[in-house]
């Protein structure tokens, strides 16, 4: 399996792998395995690519085998949901700091191919993305929709990331989670 930050060309392979496991195109007998709820176009995609360096990779035989996006609060501050977060970031300190746009990050969407889960590929891309993004950042942000079982299970248990509160967004209950960059999953 080889990890590398996302190019351009990669788009297609993303956009796949991403709406096999979309809330509003996965199979329903597959959410409870975990799905991703924000909806991406191309354009989208490359302006994280181009502005951010942001999608981190798995490809596998010319396949995307799952990836991770991360980028600045700037790029995601479009969507309606991360500028609820945005506001929210000063009633939050973590590392003993009051979290802000500059010293954090917003990580996620993260999506692993149901035939790789479970073979530490999710800790390989965590690392590689944070081995990136903690050149910038101190503080890595993002939440998980109480539903999403696995997903919460996959970030606590597995990567090791805390649970710094829980919020309420348009009816729906999330956890939202921080991480200090300087560490890594994997030795």
């Amino acid at each position: 399996m080889k990890l590398k930050i996302a190019e351009v060309s990669d788009i297609d392979g993303i956009l796949k792998l991403h709406n096999k496991y979309q809330i509003d195109s996965i199979k329903e007998e597959d959410k409870k395995d975990g799905f991703v709820t924000t909806a991406f176009s191309q354009e989208e995609l490359k302006n994280i690519i181009v502005q951010e360096q942001g999608i981190f990779i798995a490809i596998k035989d010319d396949e995307v085998m799952g990836y991770v996006m991360s980028a600045s609060w700037q790029y995601w501050s479009k969507w309606p949901m991360f500028a609820f977060m945005i506001e929210d970031l000063p009633k939050l300190e973590y590392l003993g700091q009051t979290l802000r746009i500059g010293n954090s990050y917003q990580y996620g969407p993260v999506c692993i191919d149901k035939r790789v889960r479970g073979s530490g590929l999710l800790e390989q891309l965590f690392d590689f993305a944070l081995e990136s993004m903690s050149q910038k950042y101190p503080i890595l942000v993002t939440f998980v929709n109480k539903v999403n079982v696995r997903s919460y299970e996959a970030h606590k248990r597995k990567l090791g990331l805390e649970v710094i509160q829980e919020f309420e967004y348009n009816n729906k209950q999330y956890y939202e989670f921080v991480y200090d960059t300087s560490k890594r999953v994997l030795n």
